[in-house]
């Protein structure tokens, strides 16, 4: 007589709400779901509250005058001409003296400092740099330079931005070309390509996205920054395209404006206020956009 073989029935779905497990991953899921997107709103909404205020308190003075004259005294119509133009210059010019520096320093990093104590102990010395508040910079400058010259400058302002743009692009500049395959890099050794033009044309072409967008952000970061130029460039109610003298700039202004007693002035600090929000905005989506292609 042969032996039955025991018949197993098929096993049910273990994806269904009758199994305890799958039933308590499934209500985990969704209180964590619910919980992230209450967080998410939660940031929106602020960030939207934020940029309604500035656009409805500092609409009144956006205008073309706000673009074609200069800060005003009290009690006259006005602009913020030359604190835009002086921020641009301050801006641009730290933003000069900063990249090349933070390029060829994350180059270093990236491509020379696989051996060694010098590449870890720079990495941690930029990170300290880049976690460091910004009136420490300001300080910094002002003890370096302003008080050896006996006066507030442009340049002193500049140089306290471009102390900022560095530990940024540094980072990104690293960042990004780890990023890149070393097969890329062996097939250029294996073509007898030197060194410096495989990092010129190959790896700074396949991380040139992520190191444009690293220093967008370095300039999104020094645009708002009051403290450093409270130090150096101090302000200017004047147009003055002087860099070895004060020199007007939005935040500072924006500060000055926003602490006065006349309403005219606290509108021309809304309005500033908004201008430097919306650059800093649309530089991070700039940013983020390049990155993604990166």
């Amino acid at each position: 007589m042969a032996s039955q073989q025991p018949t197993k029935s098929a096993p049910a779905s273990v994806l269904t709400m009758a199994n305890p497990i799958y039933r308590t991953r499934r209500v985990i899921n969704a209180i964590m779901l619910a919980l992230s997107l209450t967080t998410l709103l939660f940031g929106l909404f602020w960030l939207f509250w934020i940029i309604a205020t500035l656009i409805i308190k500092g609409g009144a003075a956006m205008s073309l005058t706000l673009f074609t004259e200069i800060t005003p005294p009290p009690g006259q119509a006005g602009g913020l001409l030359n604190a835009i133009l002086g921020s641009v210059v301050m801006a641009g010019v730290g933003t000069i003296i900063g990249t090349p520096i933070g390029i060829l320093a994350g180059t270093y990093l990236a491509e020379y400092g696989q051996r060694g104590w010098l590449a870890p102990a720079t990495r941690f010395l930029n990170d300290v740099l880049l976690s460091a508040p910004s009136i420490v910079i300001g300080l910094f400058i002002y003890a370096v330079y302003v008080y050896q010259v006996g006066h507030y400058s442009g340049w002193a302002g500049a140089i306290a931005l471009s102390i900022l743009v560095i530990p940024v692009v540094v980072r990104t500049t690293d960042n990004m070309l780890l990023l890149v395959p070393n097969s890329l890099r062996e097939a250029c050794a294996a073509l007898g390509c030197p060194k410096y033009r495989m990092i010129l044309l190959v790896c700074y072409r396949a991380a040139r996205s992520g190191m444009i967008t690293g220093v967008l952000l370095a300039v999104a970061r020094i645009s708002g920054e009051t403290a450093p130029l409270l130090f150096t460039a101090l302000s200017n109610q004047f147009m003055s395209f002087n860099m070895n003298g004060p020199m007007a700039n939005l935040p500072v202004v924006i500060y000055q404006y926003a602490a006065s007693p006349f309403k005219d002035w606290n509108t021309l600090a809304w309005a500033g206020a908004a201008l430097i929000t919306l650059l800093v905005l649309g530089i991070n989506i700039l940013a983020r956009s390049l990155f993604r292609k990166q």
